[in-house]
């Protein structure tokens, strides 16, 4: 594994262990250049994906950027570290298992919208409203009322 800080390729493993949820093994490394100790995390891979995206174009699945996009969402709510991870090894697990290599950019995201659903509603309706591209206030509030048990007005 290459330093992060130096460049070196000879660093040493000092500790493994597995992560709370067994998703993944957390590794402590140290650089014999440079001496500087950073942290790895070692997570299995079922296959390659591939995310097909709404304008055609195809490109490799990002955990993080999964991750990231979700985080944003939750940024500032009262959220269980413990559950965002939970559910985020869910998503890419349930991605991982459809036997699919190619997966549409639009059933991520319908997965996500049905992860923060169930964790955090605020994180829901932020998460929405990039997904489901609101442009105007009347987007909110037809969304926010489906959620209130009104049903969704047709879009012109």
């Amino acid at each position: 594994m290459r330093c992060p800080f130096c460049g070196n390729d000879d660093t040493q493993v000092k500790d493994s262990r597995p992560t709370e949820d067994n998703s993944a093994i957390r590794r402590r490394r140290s650089c014999s250049a440079c001496g500087a100790r950073f942290t790895t995390f070692e997570r299995v891979q079922l296959r390659e994906l591939t995310v097909l995206k709404k304008n055609g174009q195809r490109v490799p699945f990002e955990r993080e950027k999964l991750e990231r996009s979700i985080r944003l969402a939750l940024r500032k709510r009262p959220v269980d570290e413990e559950k965002v991870e939970r559910m985020i090894n869910g998503i890419v697990r349930q991605l991982e298992s459809m036997g699919e290599s190619e997966i549409e950019s639009k059933q991520i995201g319908k997965l996500i919208m049905e992860g923060l659903g169930n964790l955090d509603k605020v994180a829901y309706v932020r998460f929405a409203s990039v997904y489901k591209n609101f442009r105007e206030v009347k987007d909110f509030e037809d969304f926010v009322g489906t959620l209130a048990g009104e049903p969704e007005p047709e879009k012109t």
